[in-house]
């Protein structure tokens, strides 16, 4: 039994299920720097699991990458486009080069400074 399942769960996987990893870099723009945007970015992308990093830009917006379960990305995508940091006010967010990827470049979730 133990045996059927688990080829159930791989073939779910490579089937394009839930399990397929993704990677995109994105960049948030607004009132989203000085409102601790990032801290709260990256306690959100390691309660979901991700990996990656955050930064600002000297353009006054915040960008950076996410990597992990497809799910969970998209999930953080809702987060960076609509909640943020409780001081932020996120006018837009944009997302580019999304691709699957095997395995995370990244271990953990991290602030550039």
């Amino acid at each position: 039994m133990w045996r059927l399942l688990r080829r159930c769960a791989v073939a779910a996987m490579s089937s394009g299920g839930e399990a397929q990893m993704l990677s995109l870099d994105f960049e948030v723009f607004g009132k989203v720097q000085g409102v601790f945007f990032r801290k709260h970015t990256q306690k959100e992308a390691k309660r979901l699991g991700l990996a990656g990093w955050v930064e600002n830009t000297t353009q006054g917006t915040v960008r950076g990458q996410l990597q992990g379960a497809g799910a969970h990305v998209r999930d953080m995508q809702a987060w960076l486009r609509h909640t943020g940091s409780p001081k932020s006010k996120i006018d837009r967010a944009e997302f580019n080069n999304q691709k699957q990827i095997q395995r995370r470049e990244f271990s953990d979730f991290q602030i550039i400074k």
